[in-house]
């Protein structure tokens, strides 16, 4: 007996073998790709956790792999804080941070050995407001009201064209990712100033929780994180025999560590970071009233898995 394939069957025959095969392909490929935007997303919604409040540890970092030239991660931040006066204990702060994380498409996406760049580059401002109660003349407590708001855009159109036209999958969900943030938390803090003629010291021991959650963003990118942190930062300031308009140039040393909890602990592969700095502090307070003081200060940033060093730039009102 013989048997014959019309079209017809021929067709009936490659619905049943082939296509669903490739069907099953693109499917697989597609929600391996959502699943690793998805991961991504929730990465760079941490990251996001790390320049939420002045911290000289993440104020200026870049972070890049081994045999990697370019940064994988970069983190700038502008921020700081007062009291109003001395005699109205109203604290105000705020935080300014640029990121750029530049996550890949990499092996392990389904079958594949696709590798596209999809960066991604965010601007995140923090403010805060709270009270001090002094406890002693030098020691006050302050509790913090945070309020977070952020946005993401990402070049995610281009990677969406490469990567159908190398796998032939449409990657609808990648055109126009987008990602709005806003976060709502407090910190609590105890500020030790004690300010001598020969020597002003201040410590800072600083607890803060802001959970991040995302809005009016793309459904691939959408996520939330629980950004919390505990950080102590010391500053000493001695005056040296220098004289520079009118006022002693001051030497300055700087000591601080961060621990990450949340999920911020061990994101970006370290559990905390440390920072120890030197630097000068030039006083204007008897030429320029705005800027009283204007500090340089050169730091070495270490951590688990990674090391640095970075210039910090301050001026006091």
């Amino acid at each position: 007996m013989s048997l014959r394939f019309t079209p017809y069957c021929l067709v009936m025959l490659l619905l049943m073998t082939g296509l669903p095969r490739l069907t099953y392909a693109q499917s697989a490929f597609y929600n391996a790709a959502n699943n690793y935007l998805k991961k991504r997303a929730d990465a760079f919604m941490t990251i996001t956790g790390y320049s939420l409040t002045p911290d000289v540890t993440t104020g200026s970092l870049s972070i890049r792999n081994n045999g990697n030239e370019n940064s994988d991660l970069q983190m700038i931040s502008l921020g700081g804080g007062d009291h109003i006066s001395a005699n109205f204990p109203l604290y105000l702060e705020g935080t300014l941070a640029v990121n750029r994380y530049n996550p890949t498409f990499t092996d392990g996406i389904g079958n594949t050995s696709v590798t596209v760049p999809v960066h991604w580059n965010s601007i995140t401002g923090t403010g805060g407001i709270g009270w001090d109660f002094p406890i002693t003349n030098e020691l006050r407590f302050r509790p913090i009201a945070n309020v977070m708001l952020g946005h993401l855009e990402s070049d995610l159109s281009i990677a969406s064209r490469v990567l159908q036209n190398r796998t032939g999958v449409d990657m609808q969900f990648l055109n126009g990712g987008r990602m709005n943030s806003y976060g709502l938390g407090g910190s609590v803090m105890l500020d030790y100033e004690n300010y001598q003629p020969d020597q002003e010291i201040d410590v800072e021991l600083r607890y803060t929780n802001i959970p991040v959650q995302t809005f009016a963003s793309s459904t691939a990118v959408q996520g939330s994180a629980d950004s919390q942190s505990l950080a102590i930062w010391a500053r000493s300031r001695i005056p040296t025999p220098i004289m520079l308009l009118d006022r002693p140039l001051r030497a300055v040393f700087e000591l601080a560590h961060t621990e990450f909890l949340g999920d911020l602990r061990g994101a970006l592969g370290f559990n905390s970071l440390s920072s120890v700095g030197t630097g000068i502090e030039l006083d204007r307070s008897a030429s320029d009233p705005i800027f009283s003081r204007v500090r340089v200060v050169f730091r070495y940033q270490f951590g688990q898995n990674v090391h640095g060093t970075s210039i910090g730039l301050a001026a006091s009102f």
